[in-house]
């Protein structure tokens, strides 16, 4: 009697199976590849590749190059560049003028490509009048823009190249206390135009307890003048984790760059040699 009941159920459960197979292949032949355009827009994004740029901007002497070595790579030429630098007299930083320079390059992590351009700006904030000097940065900004524009809206997007500005590393000076005018005055002129990541440049120079007094002291300004800088993005439905709230705390970042590359604890790492240690 216990054989006859297992072979019914046995025999059931096929009949389910055979029940099921139908539906799912009519499920399958009324698709019309709704469910599968992610997939084929995530393959056609990896194999063209990705387009970023990013603009440093700061004045001289905060470390944008060293950074930007630090981030992708390089050193040597770094500190070439740092021993052939040369500081121009005063009658050349009266009239001194903003130069806009990018450079591009080529990056490859695994199976994904990136172009990566970056954006310098020497000579922002050089001149004894700086009054306005964020104005060549903002028509650029636009100038980009109306291209990527223009190129969007033709017939011919399959050879178009995106060269807006994605984000804008802004350099703050670590002796300041706070925002100063020409800080205020740039961000008022591109947070709309550019997503603005300001980072406090050569953060070893603080102790923790000045960091922190100078992160609240920016965060302050930044509230008083409504400049509106880049957030972690988090979806509408979803809530702020620990992580989130840990990123959103240590705004504005503090960096250190470096271009050279020192041993510790039998690791090569890039870092800055101090005679108490090492700042990886």
């Amino acid at each position: 009697g216990n054989s006859v009941i297992v072979g019914m159920a046995a025999g059931n459960n096929v009949a389910l199976r055979a029940k099921k197979l139908p539906q799912q292949e009519r499920d399958n032949r009324n698709s019309i590849g709704i469910s599968a355009i992610a997939t084929q827009v995530v393959r056609k994004v990896a194999k063209r590749g990705f387009d970023f740029s990013v603009m440093v901007c700061g004045e001289s002497g905060l470390g944008k190059s060293t950074l930007i070595h630090t981030l992708f790579g390089g050193g040597d030429d770094a500190e070439a560049n740092k021993s052939k630098r040369q500081i121009p007299p005063a009658a050349e930083r009266i009239e001194k003028t903003l130069t806009i320079t990018p450079h591009t390059i080529n990056i490859a992590e695994r199976s994904t490509h990136v172009r990566l351009t970056v954006v310098d700006t020497p000579g922002f904030a050089d001149a004894v009048n700086n009054e306005s000097c964020w104005t060549p940065i903002a028509d650029y900004i636009d100038g980009c823009n109306m291209r990527f524009l223009k190129e969007e809206s033709g017939l011919d997007r399959k050879s178009m190249v995106d060269d807006r500005v994605h984000c804008m590393l802004y350099f703050l000076n670590p002796t300041a206390h706070g925002l100063r005018p020409l800080d205020i005055g740039l961000m008022l002129a591109v947070h709309q135009r550019v997503n603005i990541i300001p980072v406090i440049a050569k953060a070893d120079t603080l102790t923790k307890n000045e960091l922190k007094a100078l992160k609240e002291r920016i965060r302050h300004d930044l509230k008083l003048h409504s400049i509106q800088v880049f957030q972690p993005g988090v979806e509408e439905d979803q809530e702020l984790t620990p992580e989130d709230l840990l990123l959103l705390d240590t705004m504005p970042f503090a960096v250190i760059g470096s271009a050279s590359v020192v041993e510790v604890g039998g690791r090569s790492v890039r870092g800055r040699q101090y005679p108490w240690g090492v700042v990886e």
